[in-house]
């Protein structure tokens, strides 16, 4: 999916102006706010698929470079470094696309109309949380509490 050329279309209430998320969810979620977190999402999908865009380029890089030396790691004193590097690219790649997947599910939300609310609790995300984590589906306390 993030190769794709993926649009998301603006909710009704986009950008800037006060909208409601749905009746069914309840005034507390009802705020001004909702399209500037659609913006929000925009915006971090966008970071995030260039990060991973970025990232792929490293680790090309990286195999290519390798594949011109020796193959054997163990005896190689560059070796450790190089798999180290591999390995280390490989993990930032795959959090960015489990990062792309959770702003993929935030706006799903967005659209069904339950985003800023916790999945836990029920209750409201602040506006701060979802500010700083837009794809949060949980308040702070839940997510404090939540087993790792």
């Amino acid at each position: 999916m993030e190769g794709a050329a993926f649009q998301w279309a603006a909710p009704d209430c986009a950008i800037g102006r006060r909208c409601s998320v749905s009746d069914s969810i309840g005034k507390a979620v009802s705020r001004p706010g909702l399209g500037a977190a659609y913006e929000r999402l925009i915006a971090d999908r966008a970071a995030t698929l260039a990060q991973i865009a970025g990232l792929r380029s490293d680790f090309a890089e990286i195999v290519e470079a390798n594949a011109l030396v020796a193959v054997d790691d163990e005896h190689d004193p560059e070796g450790s470094s190089t798999a180290f590097e591999r390995a280390q690219v490989a993990s930032l790649l795959a959090q960015a696309k489990e990062h792309l997947a959770e702003l993929d599910q935030a706006q799903e939300r967005l659209e069904r109309g339950d985003y800023g609310r916790c999945e836990r609790c029920g209750e409201p995300i602040p506006t701060e949380r979802l500010e700083a984590r837009p794809a949060a589906r949980t308040c702070v306390p839940c997510a404090v509490s939540r087993p790792r």
